[in-house]
């Protein structure tokens, strides 16, 4: 059933009839030439009141349904067998789905209505390669390597505007004619500041030089530390343990994009979600893997709150695909293709969206997998388009070509 004033969801297959098929949205509830102008000028072209977009990649392709289970859905205990068990109570969303245990704070983001769970979301893309499905994923394109860049390079170079990987090199998402900056933690101690003026007097008669200078200090040098001081001295004063790479991440890319002319856009990715074995341990790889998701978005929300930006920032967590529906013979899954999207943010008009296929057998793609009922693109057509004030024309032919009969998800506020 849809209800009033829904766009409906772009189709990627024939989904068989099934149990309770409808869109649900909602329902929840809200509960010098080295000054800083120049060198914040340096990390982007946007505004103080500039939006944001943040791109999250799992890489590895997540379970869609452990990370957000349909409990309410008839067939789920049956068709996940021991993986229908979390350890601990799922966290309610609707009478049909609910998120992993592990993630408290994007729960608490649903409740308080800036994140959307997208679910039975998927590719164009049908087959189960790593490679080819990242490749769909970053480019855009409906076939493995039919695109050679980015469609958030494409994206950010429509608009004018600029981007970061927190990467040490600049994924395929971002690449094209946009211009973007790579951050990554460096195992090296900081130069001294007496090493950077001499420095910046030897580079002062080369521009080339001067501004690869200006962009590393901007980077690397003089960010800010995490809330006001080191991260060795927080973690000391605080006696807690030090937060995994993610998170680290997240709190870093909070502190570019709250600049008041900082980059656009940000991505950051998390690895290790190819669960072939041992999924149902509370302490295995997806458990872990979902809870530090999980304190990297509280991260990057804690960082972006204070300056307001939050408000103005739309995040999309997504993977090259879902796993199967059943538990294989290692207690893990295998790879599948229908999977789950995480959109959150301040700008973001929280609930739950979903075209539901249903999880018995005869309702599985290929008789194994959650069917993929909504488009990924469509997903970020709404996002870049409401968002990031991109025309049509600009998504259907430049962002992902060919995508005209992919209609954009409404997933923002008015």
């Amino acid at each position: 059933m849809k209800r009033p004033g829904d766009r409906a969801n772009p189709r990627t297959g024939d989904a068989a009839p099934s149990f309770g098929r409808r869109r649900l949205l909602g329902g929840i509830g809200a509960a010098g030439a080295l000054q800083l102008a120049p060198r914040l000028a340096l990390a982007g072209n946007g505004t103080p009141e500039g939006h944001r977009f943040v791109l999250v990649i799992l890489r590895g392709g997540m379970d869609g349904l452990g990370a957000a289970p349909a409990i309410g859905d008839p067939d789920f205990a049956s068709a996940r067998g021991p993986l229908a068990q979390f350890g601990a109570p799922a966290l309610p969303l609707d009478a049909t789905f609910a998120l992993h245990p592990n993630l408290a704070e994007l729960h608490a983001m649903v409740r308080r209505g800036e994140a959307a769970i997208v679910h039975a979301v998927g590719l164009p893309y049908r087959e189960r390669s790593h490679f080819d499905a990242q490749q769909v994923l970053e480019s855009g394109a409906t076939r493995p390597y039919e695109l050679a860049t980015g469609w958030l390079g494409r994206a950010l170079a429509a608009g004018g505007h600029k981007g970061i990987a927190l990467n040490t090199t600049v994924p395929l998402v971002l690449r094209g004619r946009a211009a973007v900056d790579t951050w990554a933690p460096s195992l090296l101690p900081d130069p001294s500041a007496d090493l950077v003026a001499r420095l910046e007097r030897m580079y002062a008669g080369d521009p080339a030089l001067a501004t690869a200078l200006l962009r590393a200090r901007m980077l690397h040098l003089d960010a800010p530390p995490p809330q006001g001081g080191s991260g060795d001295t927080m973690m000391a004063a605080t006696n807690a343990p030090r937060p995994g790479a993610f998170v680290a991440l997240a709190v870093r890319a909070a502190e570019f994009l709250a600049q008041p002319t900082g980059p656009q856009a940000a991505v950051l990715e998390i690895g290790g979600w190819d669960t072939h074995a041992n999924q149902t341990n509370p302490n295995g790889a997806l458990a872990n893997g979902l809870r530090q998701l999980d304190a990297g978005l509280a991260a990057l929300r804690t960082g972006l709150v204070p300056s307001a930006a939050w408000q103005r920032t739309v995040v999309v967590v997504a993977s090259e695909f879902g796993r199967e529906v059943a538990v294989n013979g290692t207690l893990g899954t295998d790879h599948g293709s229908g999977g789950v999207a995480f959109v959150l943010g301040g700008a973001v008009r929280g609930g739950v969206v979903a075209d539901w296929p249903g999880l018995a057998r005869a309702q599985r793609f290929d008789g194994r997998d959650l069917r993929a009922t909504t488009d990924l693109r469509a997903v970020l057509k709404g996002v870049l388009g409401d968002h990031l004030r991109l025309s049509s024309r600009v998504l259907d032919h430049d962002v992902f070509p060919s995508s005209e009969g992919v209609r954009p998800l409404a997933l923002l506020r008015g």
